[in-house]
């Protein structure tokens, strides 16, 4: 929820489609299969994530209530950074880690997370220092939202432990969230956002998410996914709501399973395209994500892991 109001149900459908194509391109089939389709991807789904983080980061909460929150994001991170970094160093992924020494552990752990848990990272250090200089500086709204970023510059260039460019589009949140506007009001459905989106995807140059043109894609591809809102939510949107809700746990458990789909490969071969791989993989990982969720709610992991009793949200 965004300021206490209604939950935004074409919010929690962003997060849904963008999850998706978070865990699809993780797929390293997918991904070696569709090497252009993954840079356009990669230029605009963690961006809008964090846009909407910013965005739904409440720091008109207690101290108590923010920093129980950042809490709760910083020990599954701790929990799952951890065991990913200790997998790197085990088995024949992307990000390997030779020599796995704990210097390096911790640098991987506190400073430069591997895998997509540094989004998690990226939103504790966003979120701490956005709860600082709204705490502590006394003037006027625009004053801190400038200091804001001077600080996210300074602490993404001179300890290099996050990117500006992810940092800021945090902080493009945050200005909507403290201009009075919502999500809806400046993001705007259209279908002809489609047309546009291929456009400046067809220029390797615009694939990047701070490139101009890579910063546009990110608002097409919001305006066209809410077009579509409407009539895909008619077909199927409580399962698609379902998902956007829980994305913290699909971005937590999803990477176990991206590993384990790998055999289907070889049992999917048939279809050249890898469609089906893509279809059964992600039926698995976000069944799984979730089952292992539903677990940790049934046996009162949660409460210590989530900071809630039930980390499955349904409404």
């Amino acid at each position: 929820e965004a300021g206490g109001r209604r939950r935004i149900e074409e919010l929690d459908y962003l997060k849904c489609l963008l999850i998706v194509l978070m865990i699809s391109f993780h797929l390293v089939y997918i991904g070696d299969s569709y090497p252009y389709a993954q840079p356009v991807v990669y230029t605009f789904h963690m961006p809008v994530f964090l846009v909407l983080s910013g965005f739904l980061m409440n720091v008109e909460k207690s101290d108590t209530q923010y920093l129980r929150t950042l809490m709760f994001y910083f020990i599954p991170y701790l929990v799952m950074e951890s065991g990913y970094t200790l997998m790197a160093s085990l088995l024949p992924i992307r990000e390997h880690i030779d020599n796995l020494t704990i210097g390096v552990f911790f640098d991987k752990l506190l400073l430069h997370p591997l895998g997509p848990y540094w989004y998690l990272h990226t939103l504790v250090l966003c979120g701490l220092t956005y709860f600082a200089v709204f705490r502590l500086w006394p003037f006027n709204t625009i004053s801190r939202l400038i200091l804001l970023g001077i600080l996210y510059a300074v602490i993404a260039l001179w300890g290099g432990v996050m990117s500006i460019t992810m940092a800021f589009y945090f902080l493009e949140g945050v200005v909507i969230r403290h201009s009075g506007l919502s999500e809806l009001q400046v993001f705007r459905p259209s279908w002809l956002a489609l047309a546009a989106f291929v456009l400046l995807a067809m220029y390797p140059s615009n694939l990047q998410s701070s490139a101009p043109g890579g910063i546009l894609m990110g608002y097409l591809f919001v305006s066209f996914a809410l077009a579509t809102y409407p009539v895909v939510s008619f077909v199927c949107r409580r399962p698609l709501l379902f998902i956007g809700r829980n994305t913290l746990s699909l971005l937590l458990f999803s990477p176990i399973f991206t590993i384990l789909c790998t055999p289907l490969v070889q049992v999917l071969s048939f279809d050249a395209t890898g469609m089906a791989f893509l279809a059964v993989s992600l039926v698995i990982c976000i069944t799984g994500s979730l089952l292992i969720t539903f677990v940790m709610d049934w046996f009162g992991i949660s409460a210590m892991f989530f900071g809630r009793r039930r980390a499955l949200v349904s409404s």
